[in-house]
């Protein structure tokens, strides 16, 4: 039986030695490139932010810190092969979300990527099946059923104004990405 997420690109998160993400990552990316998976694994990350320490005679230092320490994030396509070649990468010691015993592991969400990626400098931009001039329908909210004209699309606010007929006029409504379905 095949996995459902098998063959669908996503983040993964990768187990290793706290203090050991990087030369995990290292070991990741050289074994990828050595087993030729480019194709399936793209990237590897391990998050660090920058905080200010305040010492003991009120001097302030720049510290870089590793908000997940023990975790590398892996954007990669989970099929047989490139989930073995990360499993059996030295300093991995497994993929979070895995039961053991052969089973794959669970993406994570674009929803919590986002942060993590925008906290690493990364924006994500979010895959649309819609673009402006487009028809879609409202499946959800006040206008459910409608269908309408796509006009404008704010990625920041995950809002899309879409021209809707109400009483024989053409009405612009404001409605999230979820509510909205291309036709």
């Amino acid at each position: 039986m095949k996995d459902y997420f098998e063959n669908e690109r996503a983040w993964y998160v990768v187990q290793t030695y706290s203090g050991c993400e990087n030369v995990a990552k290292e070991n990741i990316l050289r074994r990828v490139e050595s087993m030729g998976m480019q194709d399936y694994v793209f990237q590897a990350l391990v998050p660090e932010v920058k905080i200010i320490e305040t010492k003991k005679k009120g001097q302030q230092k720049e510290v870089i810190t590793k908000p997940f320490p023990g975790y590398v994030f892996i954007d990669m396509i989970v099929t047989d092969e490139s989930w073995y070649v990360i499993r059996n990468t030295p300093m991995v010691t497994g993929f979070l979300g895995s039961s053991g015993g052969g089973a794959k592991p669970v993406p994570l969400t674009a929803e919590e990527m986002a942060p993590i990626l925008k906290m690493c400098g990364i924006e994500h931009e979010e895959k649309l099946n819609f673009d402006v001039g487009d028809q879609v329908r409202i499946v959800g909210g006040a206008f459910t059923g409608q269908v309408g004209k796509v006009d404008d699309i704010d990625r920041s606010k995950r809002i899309v104004r879409v021209l809707i007929d109400l009483f024989g006029r053409s009405t612009p409504a404001e409605i999230s990405f979820e509510e909205v379905e291309p036709l």
